[in-house]
């Protein structure tokens, strides 16, 4: 069987992720890191016993990798897309995949010259409930969606920018809260409508106005491909982080997620369908198996490539194009039609 030769490059916090899952996977090794700490570099290359670059070009230039994750923040994700691709390798990068459509541009044509996968992690749509949710739409069992409801309260404070100064700048973070916490949901909701059509939002800074330049706060009414009206609401300024709470109303039925547990609600019956816990019952975290099940699934079709089991450029550009559509309908206070 055919190992795929995988590096990351960045080894902030969710690199572990990627790391564990590269070293649990038969398919896969962990041959090589990029981490501009050279001391924190050369513990991590010790731990996972790879190699340690201080620069990535340097590491890309090693024939021996074949795909490489990218693990950085979110202004220098198009560059090492860009230059990972020139070196012939395949990528599977943090979200969002840029910063703006302008980006994406760019990206999507690197991707279409080199004939290599590019996949992008939006692992809440590999969530039990995500998958059963789609299953169920898709089958018509439930009729016609009508409306989605999906509320995000969620707490970052001040640490959470100070310790990442990238955080909380438009020019390095591309926004705040829609790009970065709120853009899997907003993902969700486009992937259960079959697509968008239109957004009105409104974006604000209401607690964070000392840590971030960006909105703390967002609202948003959708209108989905399926006819589907949609209702968003997300905000970084909770105390705690709250589970998502998803409802899907449908001729049928209501489909609801509450405390990480998707119901079925039929008249006066209320069926439990699953729940989004781990064999051991504790509640996934933020990071949990569904993320080592999209780095498997892509390492699975890049050595499979007649399959397709990732979230591709395309995919991923439609959630970011909602973000950057309700930034501008906050300013001209009207709807948004995408394409």
């Amino acid at each position: 069987m055919k190992i795929i030769n995988a590096a990351i490059i960045g080894c902030g916090a969710i690199h572990t992720c990627h790391a564990e899952a590269i070293r649990q996977n038969p398919a896969s090794r962990l041959v090589a890191i990029a981490e501009c700490d050279a001391n924190k570099g050369q513990a991590l290359a010790g731990q996972y016993a790879c190699d340690c670059y201080t620069d990535y070009h340097e590491m890309l230039r090693d024939p021996y990798i074949d795909m490489v994750h990218i693990c950085l923040p979110h202004h220098l994700h198009q560059e090492a897309i860009l230059a990972a691709l020139a070196a012939g390798k395949h990528v599977f990068t943090e979200k969002p995949v840029a910063l703006n459509a302008t980006e994406v541009k760019a990206i999507r044509q690197a991707v279409s010259h080199s004939g290599l996968m590019l996949g992008v992690c939006y692992q809440n749509r590999l969530n039990p409930s995500s998958q059963k949710i789609k299953a169920l739409l898709e089958s018509g069992e439930l009729g016609n969606m009508l409306s989605i409801k999906a509320i995000l309260s969620w707490s970052r404070g001040g640490t959470y920018y100070t310790a990442s100064p990238w955080r909380g700048r438009f020019a390095t973070e591309g926004g705040s809260l829609l790009i970065n916490q709120a853009i899997h949901t907003l993902d969700l909701m486009q992937w259960f409508g079959g697509g968008i059509h239109a957004v009105k939002g409104i974006v604000d800074n209401h607690f964070l106005t000392d840590v971030t330049e960006n909105e703390d706060t967002a609202m948003a009414s959708l209108k989905l491909a399926n006819g589907a009206r949609g209702l968003f609401y997300a905000t970084n300024g909770h105390s705690t982080d709250s589970p998502l709470l998803l409802e899907i109303h449908c001729e049928k039925g209501l489909l609801q997620l509450h405390h990480n547990a998707l119901w079925l609600l039929e008249g006066e019956s209320k069926t439990l369908l699953v729940n989004d816990q781990s064999p051991a019952g504790k509640t996934k975290s933020y990071w949990g198996d569904s993320h080592r099940q999209a780095i498997f699934n892509f390492t699975h079709t890049v050595l499979h490539p007649e399959e397709h089991h990732y979230t591709s450029l395309a995919e991923a550009e439609i959630s970011l194009n909602m973000v950057e559509a309700i930034y501008r309908s906050s300013q001209l206070r009207q709807w948004i039609t995408l394409e």
